[in-house]
């Protein structure tokens, strides 16, 4: 299973944490977030949970409501296309950016990340571990890119784009052919094939909106 960079400060520590919670919807969308109990479960004071919850606020996956307290965000289909329409434009460029930028020992790791996923496809991996995968893959990309507001950019679309994901998850058809389509882009980045990596990525949103779009209307039919 891939694993997360260690947090700089408690805030990021909370930050983190809640974060991926957020995104893999452990926290479900409208659940109220008890400060008290995650301060304590955490063992954190309540002054880095807040910066934390402040950061969560800002990439849309919690929101406070006056006299009522912190909620976790909705997971609305409706921001598919507003996400693909900015994913569409920043994915091709972060991946170029990221093959062009990225040193040896940051290539070898993305070789080493790409090469997990190819033996995880012979594994029968649950839906759970495929986006963990398909997470990582991402992050590790997007962490290459020297300009800092396109990097915290794509961090936060991809996060909403992936709880969007996790929500229709079992009308999804083909997750695993989606996620195996993660080597060949990560390859791409670590050979600093930035044509091919951003080809790549455009095609990788497409599918990714094309995928939920269909999920969308299974629920509709089904409904």
């Amino acid at each position: 299973m891939p694993t997360a960079p260690m947090a700089s400060s408690l805030a990021d520590y909370c930050y983190t944490v809640l974060r991926d919670r957020l995104v893999m919807l452990d926290i479900a969308p409208g659940e109220p977030i008890h400060e008290s109990s995650l301060a304590e479960e955490l063992e954190v004071g309540r002054t880095p949970l807040r910066e934390a919850l402040k950061r969560l606020e800002t990439d849309h996956l919690v929101v406070f409501y006056s006299r009522r307290g912190t909620f976790a965000a909705a997971a609305d289909l409706s921001d598919l296309h507003h996400l693909t329409e900015m994913r569409a434009i920043l994915e091709p460029a972060g991946a170029r950016k990221a093959a062009e930028q990225a040193n040896e020992s940051q290539r070898e790791e993305l070789r080493t990340l790409a090469e997990e996923i190819n033996k995880l496809m012979g594994s029968q991996p649950e839906a759970r571990t495929l986006i963990e995968y398909d997470l990582a893959a991402h992050r590790a990309i997007y962490r290459l890119i020297s300009n800092p507001h396109m990097r915290e950019t794509l961090f936060r679309l991809d996060n909403l784009a992936t709880r969007l994901w996790w929500s229709v998850i079992q009308r999804v058809p083909s997750v695993a052919d989606h996620i195996a389509g993660h080597r060949a882009l990560l390859e791409a980045v670590a050979d600093g094939a930035a044509d091919l990596a951003e080809e790549l990525a455009r095609e990788h949103v497409t599918e990714f909106n094309r995928k939920l779009r269909q999920a969308v209307v299974r629920e509709d039919v089904g409904g």
